[in-house]
């Protein structure tokens, strides 16, 4: 279409021809050679010499890149010759370190730190000589170099013995510590102080090391007193709990009192690290009142000590709890409510941030991140039981923070409130909800980390793992799928996967028939619309999990239909191809012959899509889809299967799909023969585990409209009981009994057609939320073969289907130490309902319910309580696993 409109203009672009002449570099001859003879003759080593005589030579005579090869090689000539090394290759490499650049500075530095952490005993004669270049470049004028040499120092000091150390690098210390010395000396004296001092016995430490150690914590740069405090902790460490309170601890006292910001601030963070080294007497006399008084001055008037206060406070907190007394704890436990407000105020009753310079609001937002980030300590801090009273409100203010970064923090601790309130995690499921609908998407990220025991505890009451502990939260659903929704219409893929991944846990959470009505018609929508290739992957795995665990017969008949129609049948190749996606699941989820039954025959028949990338896909699938298959039993399938192979060899045109079948065709040959025995073995037994949980799925589903049948009867008898009685007050009783018993006969036959139609809707039509509190109302279902062809919206029974599934989960919970079959890891469980009614018993719904089990069995009461048993040992053996095996 451009390309008709476009013309090559020579004197637009490039200007005349004769212009192009002038173009020195078309007439410049092409280097043919990045050398020259001359460089590489400069470049070329005799190769009659050895390894210790080429690193001489190089050394002394070679290019740059030649001796940095043979610094970097060092530690390899060590190990091979170590005596010839350090006799004349290793004074060459001092030598040229002299006039060394960055480079061959930084090589040698890990050079001699791999030689010194080397175990070679050969090597520690000569540790003098590599130690002096090491400590003699600790002076480098770059600061860079400097830090780099003072590392490898440190990091050889755990590889070498104690004699050495105090020889080698304890005797010039005292001189490197000395005022006289540079500031650069003096901060690596510090840090080399608190490497060595764990390396030596407490007399040691106090004789030899306290004494550099106090002339350095008063040096006149705060920048040496700074970085000496912090080495405090490791000579703490090294002299015991003895001297540390007579030595250390008054250093840390008047540390903590100086002037410069940064040496409070090392002071307050080495007296929280040390805390469980002072007892409770320092802790009540000299700790309480020192860091009392630091954190009211960081308050007025230091905000830049303000952030390492706040992110520490969880800590301070938690040490020192034990030693606080009524007025200190809630002293601290009310200045930690105060950070977390810090530059926000009351508006309209919400959180806005106060008008503050910029640097100043965003030293404030850093205070009430590391807030949050110190909540589930503070949690801990505070008894739980006055939760709601003393941290509930602080909570609510951090999840609706202004700032983005303290929600997020806020989300990615959740999990930990939520375990440590159970069971009062009723008291946050508010907040979870605000979180879930958070305006920014890095706040849900933020919560899926854990989402799926976020969910499963805040919906539990803590009272067992049974439907009757678990709870419904308000406006959860809706939040759930407004935040899909959110997630879908963004530009970050990737957190809408996630989020499809932690909706597999949906069956434990919420009831069958919401994911039924609010789920399952959006997850086909991602299926076949979405642009993104993982998105849609994830939200097929999602929708075999709902499908696994459904209870219905007549939904599952639904979503299989439909899946075979949009999918299977699909007019665009890309939904067939998610169908081949959707069968390498449906393997792993369910059973060899749930698979083979639904789902085989219109993968097999796939063979004659018009699409190449299809049938290429099939063809990979085809060893799998053999593996389904049982023998003799499905000997059918098998010879449908062959027959696949067969047209795909004989009619095949693409070239990689025809390459492939060939490959797959020596796989099938090899199939049978060469995998091992309890490789097979274990598959059939995990299969028949499959095949056993769906079997326990139907069963349950029989058991439960039996119990439906038996709560209508005896709401038919309750209400017959109350019109007669209502009759007999009227005088006419005999005349209004014969009429009220021919209307209720009628009324309660109209119930029962009622209960035995069909509770589906078909999933081709936008699902609506159906009213849970209307329980008389029912779906009419007209079917059409499998597939339902016309579905008129009305409401379900929810409540009759609730009060069943917690007869079920009574019954399983009874019973679950009788298993017979030991759970596999690799098993997902059946779903756990969420339920919040409880099965009122009836006389007449004991009586039906003890009928309809008696006319299965055929010895009496004892084979009745053997089927229960058998039934309560199936429907608790199995157990859910949520999201990806």
């Amino acid at each position: 279409m451009f390309v008709t409109k476009m013309t090559f203009n020579q004197s637009s672009l490039f200007g005349q021809v004769e212009d192009l002449q002038d173009l020195s570099f078309i007439e410049r001859p092409i280097r043919r050679s990045l050398k020259t003879a001359e460089e590489i003759e400069k470049l070329t080593v005799d190769e009659d010499l050895n390894d210790i005589e080429r690193a001489v030579y190089l050394l002394s005579s070679g290019q740059d890149v030649q001796r940095a090869s043979v610094i970097i090689n060092l530690p390899n000539l060590v190990r091979q010759n170590p005596a010839e090394t350090f006799r004349r290759v290793v004074p060459k490499v001092r030598e040229v370190l002299h006039v060394a650049g960055a480079d061959m500075q930084l090589a040698a530095a890990g050079s001699f730190l791999t030689v010194l952490q080397d175990d070679i005993v050969l090597i520690q004669t000569h540790t003098h000589s590599i130690l002096q270049i090491v400590l003699l470049n600790l002076d480098h004028r770059d600061t860079v170099l400097s830090n780099a040499w003072l590392e490898t120092l440190l990091s050889a000091i755990d590889a070498l013995p104690k004699e050495t150390i105090r020889q080698e690098i304890l005797s010039p210390l005292v001189s490197k510590a000395q005022l006289s010395q540079s500031v650069q000396a003096r901060l690596a004296s510090c840090r080399i102080l608190g490497k060595v001092a764990c390396k030596f016995e407490s007399p040691v430490v106090k004789k030899d090391l306290l004494p550099l150690v106090r002339s350095l914590c008063q040096d006149v740069e705060y920048e040496v007193r700074s970085c000496m405090c912090r080495q405090l902790e490791n000579i703490a460490r090294g002299i015991g709990l003895d001297y540390t309170k007579a030595a250390v601890l008054p250093e840390l006292v008047e540390l903590s009192r100086d002037e410069g910001s940064t040496v409070r601030l090392a002071a307050f963070d080495t007296i929280i690290n040390l805390l469980e080294m002072f007892d409770s007497d320092d802790r009540t006399r000299v700790i309480f009142p020192l860091v009392k008084t630091f954190c009211e001055k960081c308050f007025k008037a230091d905000e830049a000590v303000l952030a390492t206060l706040s992110f520490q406070y969880g800590k301070l907190c938690h040490g020192l709890s034990a030693s606080f007394t009524d007025e200190q704890h809630l002293w601290f436990l009310e200045f930690y409510k105060k950070l977390c407000v810090l530059g926000l105020q009351h508006e309209n009753d919400h959180l806005d941030i106060q008008a503050y310079p910029l640097e100043l609001e965003t030293k404030y937002a850093l205070v009430r991140r590391n807030c949050a980030y110190n909540f589930p300590a503070m949690l801990l801090f505070v008894d739980l039981n006055h939760f709601l009273t003393e941290l509930y409100p602080t909570f609510s203010s951090l999840c609706h923070d202004p700032e983005i970064t303290v929600r997020r923090t806020v989300a990615e601790g959740f999990h930990e409130v939520v375990k440590l309130l159970c069971p009062n995690v009723h008291f946050i499921h508010k907040e979870l909800v605000v979180l879930l609908q958070d305006d920014s998407l890095e706040v849900l990220d933020a919560l899926l980390s854990h989402l799926q025991e976020i969910l499963e505890l805040a919906t539990s009451r803590g009272e067992g793992p049974g439907p009757e502990s678990k709870v419904n939260i308000p406006d959860l659903v809706p939040a759930l799928v407004a935040a899909e929704q959110k997630a879908a219409t963004s530009l970050r893929w990737r957190v809408h996967e996630r989020l499809l991944q932690r909706y597999a846990c949906l069956p434990r959470v919420i009831s069958a028939d919401q994911i039924y009505f609010l789920f399952l018609q959006r997850m086909f929508t991602i299926i076949t619309t979405n642009n993104v290739l993982p998105v849609q992957r994830e939200a097929t795995r999602t929708l075999c999990m709902f499908l696994r665990y459904n209870r219905k017969q007549e939904q599952r008949q639904e979503i299989i239909c439909k899946v075979l129609q949009e999918l299977a049948s699909g007019r665009s190749y890309w939904n067939r191809l998610r169908y081949l996606d959707l069968c390498e699941i449906a393997m792993e989820l369910f059973s060899k012959d749930y698979f083979c039954k639904h789902f085989l025959i219109q993968a097999l028949e796939l063979v004659n899509d018009p699409v190449a990338n299809v049938r290429y896909k099939l063809c990979h699938m085809l060893p799998r889809l053999r593996s389904t298959i049982r023998m003799p039993a499905d000997k059918h399938l098998l010879q449908q299967l062959e027959f696949c192979v067969r047209k795909l060899l004989c009619r095949e045109k693409d070239k990689d799909v025809v390459a492939t079948v060939r490959k797959t065709v020596l796989e099938l040959d090899k199939m049978d023969i060469t995998e091992p025995y309890h490789k097979r073995h274990e598959r059939d037994l995990l299969d028949q585990k499959k095949e056993k949980e769906e079997a326990l799925l139907l069963e349950m589903e029989q058991l439960e409209r039996q119990q439906s049948e038996a709560k209508l009867t005896s709401e038919k008898h309750s209400e017959k009981k109350r019109r007669d009685s209502k009759t007999g007050l009227s005088g006419t009783k005999g005349q209004s009994g014969s009429t009220s018993g021919v209307t209720s006969s009628t009324s309660s036959g109209k119930e029962m057609r009622k209960a035995k139609l069909s509770r589906s809707r078909s999933l081709s039509s936008q699902p609506t939320t159906p009213k849970m509190a209307n329980a008389d109302k029912t779906l009419k279902v007209k079917d059409s073969g499998n597939c339902p062809a016309t579905v008129k919206n009305s409401m379900v029974p929810m409540n009759a289907e609730e009060e069943l599934r917690s007869l079920h989960f009574s019954m399983a919970g009874a019973s679950s130490a009788l298993s017979p079959t030991p759970s596999s890891s690799s098993m997902p469980v059946l779903i756990r309902s969420n339920t919040t009614n409880t099965l009122v018993d009836h006389p007449h719904q004991h009586q039906h319910r003890s009928s309809t089990l008696d006319h299965r069995t055929t010895n009496g009461g004892k084979d009745t309580q053997s089927r229960k048993l058998s039934i309560q040992r199936k429907s608790n053996s199995f157990g859910m696993q949520s999201g990806r095996e």
